[in-house]
């Protein structure tokens, strides 16, 4: 039995352009990605969702273990005692902190956190297995999930209560040495966004109100999404000793004199993936780059009962040679279905590449293939499937990326005039680029009268001689301010 199609049922009726957020739900709903957990804040990370991150994992994995990172675990209970050894730190996640407080039915002794970031955990092992300066650095990495009270405001693979994420944290002999790694990790980041998911990225640091609690600076990457907010993608922090000390994460140096090691974090998380899917998609589903695609390319068999053989078999062949390049390909063979119905189907789904095969293209030795990204169609012969669906596969990541290049430079607008900067934050312009004083109080209150932070602050030769957008005053650095996820 053929199943008719039933577009009104499976596709998206929300506009990209006209109602983003209802079009991002349905979007991650309607193409199977997540479900809602019981527990408002939490999800379920369907297969293809889950495999995406497992690209993520692979992709990174490679780049630190090359510079000698290793991963490591570490608890998901942190007693309170030792939350509070940096109390700065601990502070600016108290809100958000979920606690045990039975095991069993019996009392805990302390409350138990369950980790909402791992630096305090990590550093208690660090003071133990950090003796000398021959242990350094300690390059470690872990994959797990965190915990925070997310329960105001969710958005699916963006701002929920449980996510996964890898957190580094390194510990080194000297401030250059540590320097050096925040920059190396944070160019990783960059790579890993623009390469691999095809999202461009703006690069630099965050003001010290929005930068880590505990942290010396924070380096960060910040994507634009197509409504004109921005998402932080990633960070990079330096702590400095703010965490060695307390924890005493102390060594001999070749003098053996005692000093404190100096220590970064770094971590992005599923959010990635929530940035992907909204840069990328249209109004037909998800559009996935190629990279980190879970299927780079699906067959869809076409055939009538007399020649299903010849087709199945002419497809399954096509797969094999596929597969053994290393594209990776599934067959549609469901007969329950149309092609038609298939075909939205693996749209929605957002998968790079589309082959139909009938008995016509077997008898004429072709294949019929489609980009989800532009949706054109050609054709080449059997013989140069290989060739041609890796050379569209490429093509394809690299379109993607322009196309979210050009919307991250029309969604980026430099001003001078503050009058002029709360219209295009209105406007949802997406970055605008101003000059700033640096000082808290004109930071603050940016934020209450346009919603708009700093997003990144960079070095400017020409600050001194500019004037802060708000106050006035002799400039220091200039900001790309933004309202944001």
């Amino acid at each position: 039995m053929i199943l008719e199609d039933n577009k009104s049922d499976k596709g998206i009726t929300a506009k990209k352009n006209e109602n983003f957020d209802e079009w991002y739900l349905q979007l991650v709903t309607k193409s199977d990605l997540f479900d809602y957990g019981p527990l408002k804040g939490t999800m379920a990370m369907k297969p293809d969702s889950y495999e995406i991150w497992e690209k993520i994992q692979d992709v990174f994995n490679s780049m630190i273990k090359e510079s000698g990172h290793r991963n490591a675990y570490f608890p998901l209970l942190i007693p309170e005692s030792l939350l509070k050894t940096e109390k700065e730190h601990f502070e600016g996640f108290t809100p958000e902190v979920f606690w045990v407080t039975h095991a069993g039915d019996n009392e805990t002794s302390e409350r138990l956190a369950i980790r909402p970031t791992s630096e305090t955990i990590i550093y208690h092992f660090m003071s133990k297995w950090i003796r000398s300066w021959r242990d350094l650095p300690l390059l470690l990495n872990q994959w797990v999930n965190v915990l925070r009270a997310e329960i105001k405001m969710t958005k699916p693979f963006h701002r929920t209560s449980e996510f996964l994420w890898q957190e580094g944290h390194t510990a080194h002999a000297t401030q250059e040495d540590a320097e050096k790694e925040v920059a190396l990790t944070l160019g990783y980041y960059k790579k890993l966004a623009e390469e691999y998911l095809a999202v461009p990225v703006i690069t630099g640091k965050k003001s010290e109100k929005e930068k880590f609690a505990g942290a010396v600076y924070t380096t960060t990457i910040e994507g634009m999404m197509p409504d004109g907010k921005a998402l932080q993608m990633g960070t990079s922090h330096y702590l400095g000793q703010n965490f060695a000390k307390p924890f005493d994460v102390a060594f001999l140096n070749e003098k053996e004199e005692k000093a404190y090691a100096h220590t970064t974090s770094w971590g992005v998380s599923t959010r990635l993936i929530g940035g992907m899917l909204m840069v990328h998609g249209d109004d037909k589903g998800l559009v996935l780059p190629p990279k980190v695609a879970p299927t780079q390319v699906v067959i869809v068999p076409i055939f009538k009962t007399d020649n299903e053989s010849i087709v199945m078999q002419r497809a399954n062949e096509i797969k094999k040679a596929l597969d053994s390049s290393g594209i990776r390909t599934r067959i549609d063979s469901r007969n329950t279905y149309s092609p038609g119905w298939k075909f939205n189907e693996w749209e929605m789904k957002g998968v790079p590449i589309r082959i139909e095969l009938g008995n016509k293209e077997v008898q004429e030795n072709k294949i019929t293939y489609a980009r989800r990204d532009s949706g054109e169609k050609a054709t080449c012969t059997t013989d140069d499937a290989i060739k041609t669906i890796a050379n569209a596969l490429e093509e394809v990541q690299k379109a993607l990326f322009e196309n979210a290049k050009r919307l991250l430079e029309s969604k980026t607008i430099k001003v001078s005039d503050y009058g002029e900067f709360k219209k295009k934050i209105e406007e949802k312009a997406g970055f605008v680029i101003a000059y700033w004083c640096e000082e808290d109080e004109c930071e603050e209150k940016i934020k209450d009268e346009t919603k708009a932070t700093t997003r990144v602050i960079k070095e400017d030769t020409n600050a001194s001689s500019q004037k802060c957008i708000y106050c006035g005053k002799e400039a220091k650095k200039i900001a790309y301010f933004a309202r944001a996820y």
